[in-house]
């Protein structure tokens, strides 16, 4: 199974489909679709109307999105995976490997994509031809675009269009071979915009410093962070420190541009991270209060918006769906997986809004995704695709 798995990743990994903009989702498509057909699984591609992608990606809407579905019986499991991968960056911090030339070393299995999340597709692609091979039936598989630019137009767009007709999902990202995440965190992200009054620099009390303004509100919101990070949730987290909320500020700035101006204006980022036991209506309720007190005490305008908003979701840990995939891993890897809610965000929430319970088990490790030397573990995939295998047999019954 060794070299099957490292054969069909390869392939997978030397296709860049390198999002944004969405490069070569046609080719990788077209090779998996006659590797499900070959298996004797139903396919159909479903291509994302370009309106709908323009909506969440302008430069994006040229490049077809391409949804795969294959099915085999009438399916009582989906398996889900996305197949775009971020950019390489610099070629030169690559070191094993250029990106899209997958090389095997000492078990690792190196390209972009590797671990995010192509080793999770090659996990299903594996467990599948297992399960066609032992006359096993009842499942289906998606593989979507865009999970790297929100997802909307990939499984998103899959869960609200109604053709998941399996009522229990797995989605393949790298969670760990001995991990399951019941669920993951989400966000609210805000822009804080304070307005001055520009003026000269060498006459500045004709004006209104609006970055002052920011840094007053900045060091108040210390006191805010300060306040929601005792909040700790009741669910088991994969480190520890993301059990509570967090609030970053500055990952964008916008402001003057010259050094001898006072600035009119600035404005500063906060992303805030959302517990599961925590509503989002009620998050963004909170912020905006405290930023608008504070700026009672200053002479500034302040304006608050929010540019982005994700839901935290979460299936319960004793769920069915998790104990049968709990009891199919244990098989293999000799031991009890953790169940664990994800720091950042997934696919899965998706599909749990949509009403189907939804839990993401793949290959690791997941810290080396988006980084140079991307490696996955072929050994987890392969142990996957074999828990996987198990989970069909025990909905088979």
């Amino acid at each position: 199974m060794e070299n099957k798995a490292v054969s069909l990743l390869s392939r997978l990994i030397s296709i860049p489909t390198v999002n944004p903009p969405g490069e070569k989702y046609q080719e990788f498509v077209d090779f998996v679709e006659r590797y499900f057909r070959s298996l004797g699984l139903d396919t159909e591609v479903v291509e994302v109307p370009r309106a709908e992608v323009a909506k969440y990606c302008p430069e994006c809407a040229d490049y077809p999105r391409l949804i795969l579905l294959a099915r085999l019986g009438e399916p009582k499991l989906h398996f889900n995976g996305h197949y775009d991968v971020v950019p390489p960056g610099p070629l030169e911090s690559w070191k094993v490997t250029r990106p899209f030339e997958p090389a095997y070393r000492e078990g690792r299995l190196y390209g972009r994509g590797a671990v995010d999340m192509k080793g999770g597709l090659t996990s299903i692609m594996v467990a599948v031809e297992k399960a066609a091979a032992a006359g096993l039936k009842n499942f289906e598989v998606s593989f979507v675009p865009d999970e790297e630019t929100g997802g909307e137009t990939g499984a998103g767009y899959l869960a609200r269009s109604g053709k998941v007709r399996a009522p229990w999902v797995v989605i393949a990202e790298g969670s760990g071979e001995d991990n399951i995440w019941i669920g993951h965190r989400g966000l609210v992200w805000f822009l804080v915009e304070v307005y001055g009054r520009q003026a000269h620099g060498s006459t500045p009390w004709l004006g209104l410093n609006a970055f002052e303004g920011a840094v007053h509100i900045a060091y108040r919101l210390q006191e805010y962070i300060r306040a929601v990070s005792t909040r700790v949730s009741r669910y088991e987290f994969d480190d520890p420190r993301g059990a509570s909320p967090t609030a970053t500020m500055g990952g964008e700035v916008r402001g003057s541009v010259k050094t001898n101006v006072v600035p009119g204006y600035f404005a500063f980022s906060v992303d805030r991270r959302v517990i599961p036991e925590e509503d989002v209506e009620q998050v963004k309720r909170e912020f905006i209060e405290f930023v608008e007190s504070v700026a009672r005490e200053i002479p500034h305008k302040v304006e608050v918006k929010v540019t982005n908003v994700s839901e935290a979701a979460l299936v319960e840990p004793g769920h069915p769906l998790v104990e049968t995939l709990s009891s199919a891993v244990e098989a293999v890897v000799g031991r009890r997986p953790r169940r664990t809610v994800c720091i950042g965000g997934l696919d899965a929430r998706f599909f749990i809004k949509a009403g189907i319970p939804t839990v993401t088990y793949g290959p690791g490790p997941i810290g080396l995704a988006h980084a140079p030397d991307e490696y996955v573990e072929v050994r987890q995939v392969i142990n996957v695709a074999e828990a996987y295998y198990n989970l069909i047999k025990k909905v088979n019954g």
